[in-house]
């Protein structure tokens, strides 16, 4: 039974649905499988074939290269007996005569082998819960999980492998932090004012020599007025231009006077 084991513990499979897979089910070449079936036993002793538990559970399932080369060793044993070229047909895990396998006997060949390696007491379910544990350590997506094990909801794997997802709590933490971080550091972009010149106090820049200060990315008109009787005097506006070009126009006026206006970008 060491081949059923690693099918059970490498794609998850409920233990009906492994004792109810026939080999026209079985894709190795793709690494595909599809469960249709499921063997039961009512009361323990009449074995019947059904379909699986939900409607989700009948679906395809990927093999791992592990799984592969077990149902591959297990069919080279199954075409012993059997003419060269005969495909494979019945049950996948049968007994020597083709019949079922009882689920009641899986279940004692699994504590028995558990017992025989020290282990705890342990069910064949409890392997399908080792196939979600060893998925999600291996930070397999959570989703991926649930459509590998056929759950016919998301929610359902969360509340089943909810308490093995320590390393995911970890991760949406960080992940939150991340997304605050950078939403205060926006909106402190969009507090910060993008026009601010600062043309310092009423009264200010208008003496000989001196000139206004402005900071931030805007466009201002500064205007030079020259006058033979008085000396320079500079002023200066914020103006919005749709150019960020340095224009210089001249304009002839009286003749004791010459004025320019500059637009810069600051």
């Amino acid at each position: 039974m060491a081949d059923l084991f690693e099918l059970l513990l490498g794609t998850g499979m409920r233990r009906g649905e492994s004792l109810g897979l026939y080999w026209s089910d079985v894709h190795l070449a793709e690494r595909m499988l599809l469960v249709r079936w499921r063997l039961t036993a009512v009361n323990n002793s009449h074995l019947y074939l059904g379909h699986p538990k939900t409607k989700a559970s009948r679906n395809w399932v990927s093999l791992a290269p592990r799984v592969v080369a077990a149902l591959e060793r297990h069919a080279a044993l199954a075409r012993a007996g059997q003419p060269k070229g005969t495909p494979l047909e019945g049950l996948v895990f049968c007994r020597p005569d083709d019949s079922p396998l009882r689920p009641q006997g899986v279940l004692v060949e699994v504590r028995r082998r558990a017992a025989e390696l020290g282990l705890p007491r342990i069910g064949v379910h409890d392997l399908r819960h080792t196939a979600a544990t060893i998925m999600i350590s291996s930070r397999v997506p959570l989703a991926v999980v649930s459509k590998t094990l056929r759950h016919s909801t998301l929610a359902t794997t969360v509340n089943l492998c909810g308490r093995l997802l320590p390393h995911a709590a970890r991760d949406a933490v960080t992940a939150r932090a991340i997304r605050k971080a950078r939403s205060l550091k926006a909106q402190k972009a969009l507090r910060s004012p993008r026009v601010s010149p600062r043309l310092g106090a009423p009264g200010q820049g208008r003496r000989h020599g001196t000139t206004p200060a402005f900071t931030g990315c805007h466009h201002v008109a500064i205007t030079c007025h020259t006058n033979a009787n008085s000396g320079p005097a500079i002023t200066g506006n914020p103006l919005v231009t749709p150019s960020g070009r340095q224009d210089v126009n001249l304009r002839p006026l009286a003749p004791q006077q010459l004025s320019a206006t500059i637009r810069i970008t600051l």
